[in-house]
């Protein structure tokens, strides 16, 4: 039996719609039966260290941590090996990449090893996931966010599959040696117009060993290639819904109806500004600040290094570029309310109607920035539940929908591995 869980419920009245009744009185009972599994949670290396608190404790400062997962009833999670990469592809920066991700790989065997041993298990395959949550421990999955550390050497992706990588993205915001990111249509500008030839090479790789191919980041014509050449179904891991906001990280209906020809599932994501926003306000919003960056000489992409750049300014410059900065995200350009938990399963229903139930999962990019609010830490994931409960959704469905799609793509993988190991 697995231990008991404290919900924070948002909802207590008893509904019912055409998909069946469940009161959501029942939500509870309902969560604690079913697998929550949530396909994107980053890390911070720091929180896995033995010689001080870390993340099998109760981390201050982290969304996710065991005790939060436990006390939320999440009883499995993706733990991110995300690396950023630099403008320049090449040697040099792969070594970098790599030795980053090795780190987070360590870091993650460290807290299934010695951290947590008794609670929590690596899963390498979707029946160790099972194995691992029936017997009440949290179920720790593998993610790589971003295939920029494989760099020029494919067996890279064998090794990072060893050592229990079971996704991995080929590209994160900005373009890689493997694929074109979805942040081309911010600018117009194409590497590789979707995938380098290495990057086809990776998927075939990646269909060979049994690693889920994770087309969130990359561009769209990235992902409907990836579908042509694929021989298993791949996911989306951290994903949200482009009708409903209108963001280069969120699929398109297009996008969605091919993920679910392909026997797919797209992990939705609770990231407020993938569930909630206004597009004219957003870009309008973005070249105010380009234009203010310009302006100052900010010439800095990322989020660090234009904090740096802002902070070398002298005094009187920083202070009037801080003035302005905060002019033009609060007062000319405010940003949306906080998007909630009933916002995030809008997108949840968009895309069941839109290709079933059987292709939608859950993910939240905690610590990467998700949460929207009644979802802010692995403590509220009952409160996702209660709303699925509230819409309706039957038992079965919400199984489906926290872990069985998921489980189910895997599967489909692992079988594709094994096939295609039976033909060398």
């Amino acid at each position: 039996m697995r231990p008991e869980h404290s919900l924070v419920l948002v909802l207590s009245a008893t509904v019912g719609c055409s998909r069946g009744m469940i009161p959501v009185t029942a939500a509870p009972a309902v969560h604690a039966r079913v697998m929550t599994l949530d396909t994107h949670v980053d890390i911070n290396t720091a929180n896995f260290r033995a010689d001080t608190t870390n993340y099998a404790d109760r981390l201050a400062r982290t969304q996710v941590d065991i005790t939060k997962m436990e006390e939320g009833g999440l009883d499995a999670a993706f733990l991110v090996v995300y690396v950023g990469q630099t403008t320049a592809l090449d040697e040099a920066g792969y070594a970098r990449a790599l030795a980053q991700a090795l780190e987070k790989f360590a870091a993650i065997h460290r807290l299934v090893d010695t951290l947590a041993p008794t609670r929590t298990g690596l899963a390498l395959s979707a029946a160790d996931a099972r194995t691992i949550y029936a017997s009440g421990r949290k179920v720790i999955f593998i993610g790589i966010e971003n295939g920029f550390p494989v760099g020029s050497d494919l067996t890279n992706v064998a090794r990072f599959h060893a050592l229990g990588g079971r996704y991995m993205s080929l590209a994160h915001n900005g373009h890689s040696q493997l694929s074109d990111s979805n942040t081309g249509e911010r600018d117009g500008v194409w590497l590789h117009n979707g995938l380098s030839a290495l990057g086809r090479a990776v998927i075939a790789e990646m269909n060979r060993v049994g690693m889920m191919i994770d087309i969130s980041h990359p561009s769209k014509a990235s992902m409907m290639q990836t579908l042509a050449l694929t021989r298993a179904p791949v996911i989306a891991s951290h994903s949200a819904v482009r009708a409903i906001c209108d963001h280069s990280r969120n699929l398109d209906d297009e996008q969605l109806r091919a993920l679910a020809a392909n026997g797919g599932v797209v992990q939705l994501v609770a990231f407020n500004g993938y569930v909630k926003c206004d597009p004219r306000r957003d870009t309008e919003r973005e070249a105010a600040v380009a234009e203010l960056r310009r302006e100052f000489g900010i010439t800095a992409t990322s989020r660090q290094a234009i904090s740096d750049q802002v902070a070398a300014l002298p005094d009187v410059r920083r202070n009037a570029y801080l003035a302005r900065q905060e002019d033009i995200v609060s007062r000319r350009y405010p940003t949306d309310p906080a998007a909630t938990v009933g916002d995030f399963v809008d997108h949840i229903e968009h895309v069941v109607r839109l290709i079933g139930v059987d292709h939608v999962g859950i993910a939240s990019d905690f610590d990467g920035g998700g949460g929207v609010d009644g979802w802010r830490t692995a403590a509220e994931t009952g409160n996702v539940t209660a709303e699925l409960v509230r819409r309706g959704y039957s038992e079965r469905d919400i199984a489906k929908i926290w872990s069985g799609n998921l489980l189910r793509v895997l599967e489909r993988v692992e079988a594709v591995a094994r096939a295609t190991a039976g033909e060398r």
